[in-house]
């Protein structure tokens, strides 16, 4: 038994934060910013991340032209989720109407929507599933630092989801190789950002992301480099034979060192980093989509994933493309209408972002 992705779909917020819109409040510039990340844009969502999540799994039901109620599972990839109490598949689940679906949320950060993908693979060809919906969606502008370049400028909002359905051919995930780099939980990292938190820390706590670019960027390029092989190896395909690669969109220098490792040629590797960012779970989900647009993904080529984020968990994942890359059905789903501008809409984090820092500065009391 298989899974084949039969519907996709994406959710990217009106709202366009530029890199010189960053110029306006922070120290940095386009050029700057592109040239170490090749990042142009990313989008900010004036919407929970569910709203996202909601559309782009409207939008892949209809792609794949079921009946929502022929959903077993619904996983909700992410590291931002609405609610911790209960779970935000929960929201989906009502949202879409899979009123006989079940549903978890999943996070191991950057890597959660590959993670879900396998896990919902794996029910399915264990037989205890036939249809699921995968989704990986972020709302990382809610908890950047933005008196912190280093970060900051990197990240987007931006959702996607996938439907998979049980198959007897050779289809969908294949097989992937999961793991975790010993030793380095600390290089991107939300500190006490949880439940073991005093009621006065609660009280006072702001977002600080502990982020060590050059140590991220070393073995993020190993971890994936090695996930890619093991996977390789144990399904028998050579590099010869992967059609497409679709990495996560982190950084286009991770992007490219990467595809060098690998023997791949750039122009069988999708890059959409310059006009997402890095949308953390979302960043395969809308790479799929985009590439499926642009018609880059073609019937029946075989496709390698790779991704990694916080922890920091790694993984990569081959994927057999069916003979439809066009949707069966468009979807009328659409998010609220906005009526600010990116910079509105994440302007009272700035000014608190300024007001601490100055605040720090001048020697007052630190949070």
């Amino acid at each position: 038994m298989f899974a084949e992705i039969i519907g996709w779909g994406k959710c990217a917020p009106p709202a366009i934060l530029t890199n010189s819109d960053l110029a306006t409040f922070m120290d940095t510039s386009d050029d700057w910013i592109f040239s170490r990340t090749g990042i142009r844009q990313r989008h900010i969502s004036h919407v929970p991340g569910s709203e996202m999540a909601r559309v782009a799994s409207e939008r892949a039901i209809a792609c794949a032209d079921i009946d929502p109620t022929e959903i077993d599972l619904v996983i909700y990839g992410s590291n931002s989720p609405d609610e911790m109490i209960p779970n935000s598949a929960s929201i989906i689940v009502n949202a879409v109407g899979a009123v006989n679906a079940t549903g978890f949320d999943l996070n191991s950060a950057c890597t959660s929507f590959v993670y879900a993908l396998n896990v919902a693979t794996d029910m399915i060809k264990a037989g205890s599933i036939k249809t699921a919906l995968v989704i990986g969606v972020e709302k990382t502008s809610t908890i950047m630092d933005w008196g912190r370049r280093d970060a900051s400028v990197l990240f987007g909002d931006g959702g996607g989801a996938v439907v998979i359905k049980a198959t007897e051919e050779a289809l969908g995930l294949i097989d992937a190789k999961l793991s975790t780099v010993p030793n380095t939980r600390d290089m991107i990292q939300m500190p006490r950002m949880g439940f073991d938190m005093s009621h006065a820390e609660m009280n006072s706590y702001y977002y600080s992301m502990n982020f060590k670019g050059q140590d991220i960027f070393k073995n993020a390029v190993k971890g994936m480099n090695e996930a890619c092989d093991a996977v390789l190896k144990k399904t028998g395909i050579k590099k010869s034979e992967i059609d497409f690669f679709v990495p996560h969109q982190a950084n286009v220098r991770i992007i490219q060192t990467l595809a060098k490792r690998m023997d791949f040629d750039i122009d069988n590797v999708m890059v959409c980093v310059d006009r997402y960012g890095n949308t953390s779970a979302a960043t395969i989900p809308l790479a799929l989509c985009d590439a499926l647009e642009e018609g880059r993904i073609k019937p029946g080529m075989t496709l390698l994933t790779a991704t990694f984020g916080a922890g920091l968990t790694c993984g990569a994942g081959i994927i057999k493309w069916g003979s439809r890359t066009t949707p069966l059905r468009e979807s009328d789903a659409e998010l609220p209408p906005c009526d600010k501008t990116a910079l509105e809409i994440i302007g009272p984090s700035i000014k608190a972002a300024e007001e601490r820092y100055a605040d720090e500065n001048s020697g007052g009391a630190s949070s």
